[in-house]
């Protein structure tokens, strides 16, 4: 079986954990602290706090913001369901908008016609790697006054052009920058999150709030020669980082470069092979963006069954998954309000994401387009205008 994706974790990884097991210090500590400040490095933010996972690292962003019962935070339906649960979980509604028909990210013009006076937040989200278009969302955030929350929980390692130079996501051009070490992302901490920003009070907040609200943390109060009684100032959460998480994840961080590089070549080679199958089109990268190719989602031929596909490949051992689910059409949340989405049931129901890791050969791509050929090839030719016609 040809998996949808695969980590690359070496010995290096579970000696760096076994390390910390030795230690006898397991919960966050000095590998979360080590973690964070070369996380914040890397991606060129002032503050970076790590976290149990990214639904909770985008819990926290909102809170921070001051998302609450009866505000609304403008969003996509396009994305992984964790992204309309945690305004949810603010007491909150979600307004989705549509996506751009190019890349599937958020359509600022879209954006700024949702804004009303219930409007707390904007949440964009860099879906599957792929930069949202942050030169036209950042102003117009600022315009009206809202914080940009940015779910970059794909985009590790992927790089917008701004004023001419390129940056890093997670710098953030916006408030804050959500990100995710889930196994199914470029980097792992098998689960983890980290939120980026360069304002140092919603940093000490964010770090109030994963522990409890408490004043001290137990990795201060036992390296104190004194007795120290914390107090908790706010009602919080347990959403820390573990030592051995933190561990891996450095491990992870110095790797990046290699992956990222790996998964572009690989990226730029499915285009080249797939160029070759009528109908099928690529995933598009604008000259802004360079994404870190976290997925490879490409459209079907019209007519092309998705799910039959899909079954097709699996039964000649290729792993995929659909495009990226709306949350507006899940049983969560029917009911809820919200426009036509055209462009996203688009990408949700015609086009399916293919395996991409860094340790795949060109062998196994190669197996992969062949697999899809071949599944186009035994579909029925109802895109065929004589066809629709009768």
């Amino acid at each position: 079986m040809i998996p949808i994706t695969q980590p690359l974790l070496t010995t290096e990884e579970a000696e760096a954990a076994a390390a910390v097991v030795r230690s006898g210090w397991l919960s966050q500590g000095a590998q979360v602290a080590a973690f964070e400040a070369e996380f914040a490095a890397l991606v060129g933010a002032p503050h970076a706090c790590a976290v149990s996972n990214c639904t909770t690292a985008l819990h926290l962003a909102l809170l921070v913001a001051g998302v609450g019962a009866g505000d609304e935070v403008i969003t996509v339906s396009h994305s992984f369901i964790a992204t309309a649960n945690v305004i949810r979980q603010c007491g909150a509604t979600p307004v989705f908008v549509d996506v751009e028909p190019a890349t599937w990210t958020i359509d600022p013009e879209l954006v700024a016609a949702a804004v009303s006076p219930r409007t707390k937040a904007i949440l964009c989200v860099h879906q599957v790697g792929m930069p949202c278009d942050l030169a036209r969302l950042a102003p117009l955030a600022k315009a009206h006054g809202l914080p940009l929350i940015e779910d970059a929980a794909c985009a590790i390692g992927s790089e917008i052009r701004l004023d001419g130079a390129w940056a890093p996501i997670g710098a953030p051009v916006g408030d804050v920058a959500c990100f995710s070490f889930h196994p199914r992302k470029v980097i792992t901490t098998g689960e983890g999150g980290m939120l980026t920003t360069r304002r140092a009070d919603w940093d000490q907040q964010y770090r109030l709030l994963r522990q409890h609200g408490m004043s001290v943390s137990d990795a201060v109060r036992h390296s104190s020669s004194r007795v120290i009684f914390e107090d908790y100032p706010i009602s919080g959460f347990n959403y820390r980082m573990t030592d051995m998480q933190a561990a891996i994840g450095r491990r992870q961080l110095q790797r990046l470069p290699e992956i990222v590089a790996r998964r572009r070549a690989l990226a730029a080679r499915y285009a080249a092979v797939l160029a070759e199958i009528p109908g099928v089109r690529p995933p598009v990268e604008p000259d802004w963006a360079r994404s870190n190719w976290q997925g490879y989602s490409v459209r079907l031929p019209d007519g092309a069954d998705q799910e039959r596909v899909m079954q097709a490949m699996l039964d000649r051992g290729v792993a995929t998954r659909r495009g990226v689910m709306c949350a507006h059409l899940e049983g969560a949340f029917a009911g809820a309000a919200a426009p036509p989405l055209p462009r996203s049931e688009e990408a949700h129901r015609r086009c399916i994401l293919l395996p991409l890791y860094p340790q795949m050969t060109d062998e196994v791509q190669d197996a992969v387009v062949e697999a899809l050929r071949a599944a186009l090839a035994a579909e029925p030719r109802a895109a065929d205008p004589v066809s629709e016609v009768a």
